[in-house]
C-alpha cells in the first residue's frame, strides 16, 4: 500500500509518523517544499531573533519515511504531479497543506516560514527610532508585537485590530493590552483599510478606516486567513473559503481515498492552531490504519481545553476554555503563562515527533427528541 503526505507541520508529520510505526508493510511517502520541520508557534521568534522555528524533518520524520523535496502542482485520481512534472501514484492521500497569507501591498507578511524571513531581516536593518506597526490583533499579531517590543526596545510598535485578543475572555483581553501597555506597545483598535507605500526601502503608511494616517517604517501582516489553492484547484470540493470539503471522518467528499486535515480542512467550529492540526493528523492516520487492517473506521471527535500566547520571553497566558473553544473566565499570566506556554509548544512538537499525543473528545451533542408515532 502507498500512503502519501502532502505537507510536513504539525498534522503531516505525525500522520505519516503512526502510518510508518503501525503500517510496517506500506509506503509511507512525505512530499514538502523544505527539509525543515517548522513550528509556526514560533516565528515571532524567528522573526525577532530570540529564536529559531525550524528542525530539520530528518530529525523529525521516522527513518522508514520517505521524504520528497518538492511541490504538488496538482491531484489526480489516485496520483499527483509535482511541480517538476513527476507523477507519484497512491493508495491513500492525507493532503496537510496548512494555511497562509495574503498580505496587503506595502506590507510584510509573518505567518509563514519564508516570510518570517524576510520579516526578520527588514526588522534587522530596522535603525533604531524607526516604528514597527503590527497589523492583526488575533495571537499572531499578539505575540510578535510583544516580542518585538522586547528584543528591539529601541524602536516604537504598534499593535492595530479591530479587537485585541478576540477569542479571549474580557478580563484577559484587558490584562493582555495592559501587558503590551507596559512594553511600551502603542494599541490600537480599528480596522486597515488601506496601506500606502511610502518611497523608502520598508514600510508603509497605515490608513484606519477613520482615514487617520499612522506612518509606519516597517508594517508587518499577522493575519492568517487563506488557504493554498492546491485542493481547490484539484477539482476537490471546497467551501466559499477555499477549505476542503470533508465528512465526520476527515475524508474528502469528493474522494474517500483522500484525508485532508489541518488548517485546509473545512472541520465545523475547527479554529487555525497546532492544537487543532495535530489531532486531526493523527486522526486521519489511524482510520488508514484501521483500513488496512480491516476494521472498521470512527467518527472524529476533539474538544478544545484552552489557548496559550508569549507576551515575550518571560511572560505569557493561558487562558482555558470548554471543550467548543469559547473562553472560560480562568486565565494564568506572568511565568507561569510563559512556562504554560512553552510546555504547550514543546508538547505540539513532542507529539508529532513521537506520534505520541493525546487530546481530549468533542462534546457530545444532546440526544435528538423521540420520534412521536401517529
Amino acid at each position: 500500500m502507498k500512503i502519501v503526505v502532502i505537507g510536513a507541520g504539525y498534522a503531516g508529520t505525525i500522520a505519516a509518523n503512526r502510518l510508518a510505526r503501525k503500517c510496517k508493510d506500506a509506503e509511507v511517502s512525505v512530499i514538502n517544499p523544505r527539509a525543515e520541520f517548522v513550528e509556526r508557534v514560533r516565528l515571532h521568534q524567528q522573526i525577532a531573533g530570540t529564536g529559531s522555528a525550524t528542525t530539520p524533518l530528518i530529525e523529525m520524520l521516522r527513518k522508514n519515511v520517505d521524504i520528497q523535496l518538492g511541490s504538488v502542482d496538482k491531484i489526480g485520481d489516485g496520483a499527483l504531479r509535482l511541480d517538476d512534472g513527476t507523477s507519484i501514484r497512491f493508495d491513500y492521500l492525507i493532503v496537510a497543506v496548512g494555511s497562509t497569507v495574503s498580505p496587503l501591498p506595502g506590507t510584510v507578511a509573518v505567518g509563514t516560514y519564508e516570510a518570517a524571513v524576510v520579516a526578520g531581516a527588514s526588522l534587522s536593518d530596522l535603525p533604531a527610532g524607526k516604528t514597527v506597526t503590527v497589523i492583526g490583533g488575533g495571537p499572531t499579531g499578539i505575540e510578535t508585537a510583544a516580542e518585538i517590543a522586547e528584543s528591539r526596545p529601541d524602536v516604537h510598535v504598534r499593535i492595530v485590530g479591530q479587537t485585541i485578543g478576540a477569542t479571549l475572555s474580557p478580563a484577559a483581553q484587558r490584562r493582555v493590552c495592559e501587558d503590551l501597555g507596559r512594553m511600551n506597545v502603542q494599541i490600537v483598535q480599528d480596522v486597515v483599510d488601506e496601506v500606502r507605500t511610502m518611497e523608502t526601502p520598508l514600510g508603509g503608511t497605515v490608513v484606519l478606516r477613520s482615514r487617520e494616517e499612522l506612518h509606519s517604517d516597517l508594517t508587518l501582516w499577522a493575519v492568517v486567513a487563506d488557504v493554498p489553492e492546491l485542493v481547490a484547484s484539484s477539482g476537490l470540493a471546497v467551501d466559499a473559503s477555499g477549505r476542503a470539503v470533508v465528512d465526520e471522518y476527515l475524508r474528502s467528499v469528493t474522494d474517500e481515498r483522500i484525508f485532508v486535515v489541518g488548517d485546509c480542512a473545512a472541520v465545523p467550529d475547527a479554529r487555525f492552531a497546532c492544537a487543532t492540526a495535530t489531532p486531526q493528523g493523527a486522526h486521519a492516520a489511524g482510520s488508514i490504519i484501521r483500513i488496512a487492517k480491516g476494521h472498521k473506521i470512527r467518527k472524529f471527535s476533539m474538544g478544545y481545553t484552552g489557548q496559550a500566547l508569549s507576551l515575550g520571553r518571560r511572560n505569557g497566558l493561558l487562558q482555558a476554555c470548554r471543550r467548543d473553544d469559547t473562553p472560560r473566565r480562568l486565565f494564568v499570566t506572568g511565568i507561569p503563562g510563559a512556562v504554560s506556554k512553552e510546555g504547550v509548544n514543546r508538547y505540539a512538537k513532542y507529539g508529532s515527533r513521537t506520534a505520541n499525543y493525546v487530546w481530549l473528545p468533542g462534546r457530545k451533542r444532546p440526544a435528538r427528541p423521540p420520534r412521536q408515532l401517529g
